[in-house]
């Protein structure tokens, strides 16, 4: 027969205690009151929606929201209802242990605009359609032609170095899709159309041209070509 010590009791009596306090604090904190409301944009600094936009998500039913309590709220329904925002990649929505509901959000980033028959629109760096803000105008080529003959995610590839190259962003102002599938660029400051091929070798070819453009600018002969060639991946070729 065990014999009940001292011990033994006072385990018992904290293993107790450390229920009653997490009980406790669990309880307190389902039963806060909401603050405020707080928005937190991360990721890009330019802003393409309004921070008013997102607030009146997360107090859309819950219009006096300082009378509610953690607990009276849905926090997956408002973040849910917030990533169906056109203009949202991912927001993350939560109540602080101070009491302020937050939503924390990452914008789309646009990496390319379409002008078809049916409006204009971006792009995203992921492929997607991710329609116009009325904040803000991003600078991003544009994209015209076949645009479905090429993968979403191939294209955005493409974009996606221009946009995250400051040299491919300032010099490529244009990307036409063919109906083979193959890229023609638009340059600036510059009468050249870039013959870039189908989207495969894409660094390497983006490699080449920056190169290309080196020499060239040191020979002065950029004002002499028609058409830059990087379909083949261990030369430039260039017609006058």
């Amino acid at each position: 027969m065990k014999i009940v010590t001292w011990t033994n009791i006072r385990l018992v009596l904290m293993i107790l205690l450390v229920i009653l306090l997490y009980s406790f604090t669990s309880y307190k904190n389902e039963h806060r009151k909401i603050k405020k409301t707080e928005v937190i944009f991360v990721g890009e600094n330019t802003l393409f929606l309004k921070e008013e936009t997102v607030n009146k998500l997360l107090i859309e039913k819950n219009k006096d929201i300082q009378t509610l309590n953690k607990v009276d709220l849905d926090l997956k329904k408002l973040e849910s209802s917030i990533n169906k925002q056109q203009l949202i990649q991912k927001a993350d929505v939560f109540v602080s242990v101070d009491g302020v509901l937050k939503a924390v959000v990452k914008q789309k980033t646009p990496v390319g605009r379409v002008f078809d028959e049916t409006g204009s629109f971006y792009i995203d760096s992921e492929g997607n359609k991710m329609p116009l803000s009325d904040k803000y105008t991003a600078r991003v080529p544009l994209v015209s032609g076949e645009i479905p003959v090429v993968k979403k995610g191939k294209l955005s590839e493409v974009l996606r170095m221009i946009a995250e190259d400051e040299f491919l962003k300032k010099n490529i102002i244009g990307v036409q899709v063919l109906p083979n599938g193959s890229l023609v660029m638009a340059t600036r400051n510059y009468d050249y159309k870039i013959d870039f091929g189908r989207t495969i070798n894409i660094e390497k070819k983006f490699k080449n041209y920056k190169a290309f453009f080196q020499k060239a600018v040191s020979d002065s002969t950029l004002n002499k070509y028609k058409r830059i060639n990087l379909k083949f991946t261990k030369q430039v070729v260039c017609v006058k």
